[in-house]
């Protein structure tokens, strides 16, 4: 494995009863059960697109315990911070990376930990930084002495990356993410060019 590719949601943003599918095996929390089980699916690709009831989606979404996250510009900014302060601590290497208003997307070498530890690392990081800069999205849960609650998704989709042409693919789309979604393209100092033989 060169690398791999990783996608992370804020909390609320990909629920695992979504009618489009998922890829959740089961629901932990009896309010969103109501709308149905998960919808897992086997897929490698996208489902953003597919046709759905989207009212139905946001229906589920009124469900959840806190409103669904959407970051800032200044979130972003120290999510970003924290994602620096990740690769210090844990030697690893980033080729791209889009922090997205509900999603985030990273690609990404790690030498001495797993990929699935390696995001965990990267959310706790977010998280610190985001309570540091005083900008957490979920501050007014917290209770007298605790952390707020978490402003990701639990789990996370990693694919990995093989092959040059894999590890190209998937920092264009990493870089291209903001553009489509009409935002600017994105420049971390953190990032860097892999050397592809």
């Amino acid at each position: 494995m060169l690398a791999f590719h990783g996608i992370f949601g804020a909390y609320g943003f990909w629920l695992p009863n979504d009618p489009r599918g998922s890829w959740s095996r089961w629901v932990g929390s009896w309010e969103l059960y109501r709308y149905g089980p998960a919808t897992k699916v086997n897929v490698r690709h996208s489902l953003a697109a597919k046709r759905h009831d989207r009212a139905q989606r946001m229906a589920v979404k009124e469900s959840l315990r806190y409103e669904p996250v959407l970051y800032t510009g200044e979130q972003v900014w120290a999510i970003g911070k924290g994602f620096k302060q990740a690769l210090r601590r844990h030697n690893m290497q980033y080729f791209a990376c889009a922090i997205m208003p509900d999603h985030v997307h990273v690609v990404l070498r790690c030498t001495s930990i797993l990929p699935g530890q390696a995001i965990g690392k990267l959310k706790r990081a977010a998280g610190d930084a985001l309570l540091e800069s005083d900008v957490h999205p979920l501050s007014s849960q917290v209770r007298a002495g605790q952390r707020p609650p978490l402003c990701f998704a639990r789990r996370a989709w990693k694919v990995y990356l093989d092959t040059g042409d894999d590890l190209r693919r998937s920092i264009a789309y990493v870089i291209q993410n903001p553009v489509k979604e009409g935002l600017p393209l994105q420049r971390w100092s953190f990032v860097e060019a892999p050397r592809i033989g």
